[in-house]
């Protein structure tokens, strides 16, 4: 089943357009990322996802099926930062969201436990870290148990400290069987949580699918030699190698994923008359493709 489907969606602030005939679908049972910088659309997407805001032009549907109210309440939705009072704990909190939710008042102690809150329960929202804040708003979203979370930068504002906690939290959530659709500017937030993205640019959707496919699509090797010139004329002519670089001495082959083959290379260079002194494989960068697929 398909959770959500964009079919040319299009938003306009009077000349301004955020949305651009976006198209792309979020498969049941994943972490779907929609990524780009600041302005390219991925807030007004939720926004328009979950109702709050209208499309100017075309269509979405959520769980297969023409959006209404109840399909909403089947999903957990943090878009902006929640109302919490201040001087009450964390469960009082909770018990506030779920009476305005009217559901999941059962589920307190279980999303507490979740989110790990369960010993600061009772604690005052004032005394909590900005990460445990973040988690109780999670918690929030999980009362009802919904089988999908909507969720807007989640980590934004938060410490180092804080964003490992979310990062490992949505994980955990993901292999409960949520599905889980986020917006994020962060490269390394959608390569280490997410399964699948949407990549967005000044509102135009740039490319959507999965996240190994889309944000890496070329295996990179280093390698050294004492002789450098040589090492290079002598790669550019072993098979398999799409293009050869120098970077700062350190020259750099690019293969097609998966068919980088280190004992090959090695045997190839050697037989060839160069020693290697450096062999590394890397992938490419997750910021290297990103640029690369956002910028003309």
């Amino acid at each position: 089943m398909l959770i959500l489907t964009v079919e040319n969606l299009s938003k306009n602030y009077g000349r301004i357009q955020a949305l651009k005939n976006v198209s792309f679908s979020v498969p049941e049972g994943t972490v779907f990322g929609i990524l780009g910088p600041n302005g390219s659309g991925k807030t007004t997407m939720l926004g328009t996802i979950m109702d709050i805001l209208k499309p100017t032009t075309g269509s979405y549907k959520l769980f297969d099926e023409v959006p209404e109210s109840a399909h909403r309440r089947r999903i957990g939705t943090l878009l902006e930062t929640p109302n919490f009072y201040h001087y009450l704990s964390g469960v009082k909190n909770l018990e506030i969201a779920a009476e305005i939710k009217q559901h999941g008042k059962e589920d307190i102690d279980h999303v507490l436990q979740t989110v790990d809150l369960t010993r600061r329960k009772d604690s005052k929202f004032s005394t909590y870290s900005l990460g445990m804040k973040q988690r109780l708003a999670i918690a929030s979203c999980l009362l009802g148990n919904p089988k999908v979370l909507v969720f807007d930068e989640p980590t934004n504002g938060l410490d180092p400290v804080g964003i490992a906690e979310i990062r490992e939290l949505m994980k955990e959530l993901h292999r409960q069987g949520k599905t889980i659709i986020m917006a994020s500017h962060l490269l390394d937030e959608v390569e280490k949580v997410c399964t699948h993205v949407a990549i967005l640019k000044r509102g135009e959707l740039i490319t959507s699918g999965n996240v190994n496919e889309i944000l890496s699509n070329e295996d990179m090797v280093e390698v050294g030699a004492a002789d450098t010139n040589l090492l290079q004329e002598v790669v550019k002519n072993m098979g398999a190698v799409i293009r050869v670089t120098n970077d700062g001495g350190v020259v750099k082959l690019f293969f097609l994923v998966g068919t980088a083959d280190l004992t090959f290379i090695n045997n190839y260079c050697f037989k060839n008359g160069v020693t290697l002194n450096h062999l590394l494989l890397k992938k490419k960068s997750l910021e290297a493709r990103f640029f690369e697929l956002t910028n003309n």
